[in-house]
């Protein structure tokens, strides 16, 4: 069942994907040649702490980082540690807080100096598809025209769109009904209603779409170990736009 919030839970899920986005802009901009990814968890935690918040992902059925790191071919759910950050290297971050019983989720894809001139066509990319996905998700749309707006963009340009992992509803709970694909034909699915909250995230490949998971039960990689993009938006469903609640307070 998707859960439509109601006007209080909006002004609460407001403030925590709020405080979320400005975790997650301040981590990302520590990212660099010569940074570990351990480094970008524990200033996450730091940042979480001193936000009141709890990290979503922390502990999640295991999990043992923060935020999850993903480098150059890790598609989602890499593990932060040792990792250097090299010059030239893509690096996905996903962060989750919990705040006032809400959850804020998002990601960003960012460079670490200068990178291929085709990687960073996959970063833009996958940000188009996202904007394209966010601009269907109003009332009166079907759930499979915010997935089919990330396949159109992300195929159009030539890339692929991972098809394992899911966006998802969220709210009380990171993930709430419904799944939310990245690809699939238009006006399938539930009908939109407004206060509807989804947390969108297009997954698109430089290379092939198939992944496969790493010995840690984790990180998940492309096949052919060719780069990978993700970018993630909190929404919250509108009656003529949606509304993005992961907007950072680049005041703060």
């Amino acid at each position: 069942m998707i859960i439509v919030k109601k006007a209080e839970e909006l002004v609460a899920m407001r403030i925590a994907a709020k405080k979320t986005a400005t975790i997650l802009h301040k981590v990302a901009s520590k990212v660099a040649p010569g940074v570990t990814t351990k480094e970008l968890d524990e200033y996450a935690a730091e940042l979480a702490k001193k936000a009141e918040g709890r990290c979503a992902f922390y502990g999640y059925h295991g999990f043992s980082g923060h935020i999850c790191s993903s480098v150059n071919e890790e598609v989602v759910h890499g593990v932060p540690g040792r990792r250097v950050i090299n010059n030239g290297d893509v690096v996905s971050i996903d962060f989750g807080l919990v705040y006032g019983g809400f959850v804020g989720d998002t990601a960003i894809t960012v460079a670490a100096g200068e990178i291929d001139p085709e990687w960073q066509r996959l970063l833009d990319t996958t940000q188009e598809c996202l904007a394209a996905a966010i601009g269907k998700a109003v009332e009166g749309n079907r759930l499979s025209d915010i997935s089919n707006a990330v396949q159109v963009v992300a195929e159009g340009a030539g890339f692929s769109v991972v098809r394992d992992f899911v966006g998802h509803g969220i709210g009380r709970e990171m993930h709430e009904d419904p799944q939310i694909p990245n690809y699939g034909p238009p006006g399938r699915g539930p009908v939109l209603k407004a206060g509807m909250t989804f947390a969108i995230e297009p997954m698109i490949n430089l290379g092939v779409h198939k992944t496969e998971t790493l010995n840690d039960g984790w990180t998940v990689v492309t096949k052919d170990r060719l780069p990978s993009a993700h970018f993630e938006h909190t929404i919250a469903v509108g009656k003529g736009k949606a509304e993005i609640l992961t907007i950072p307070d680049l005041d703060s």
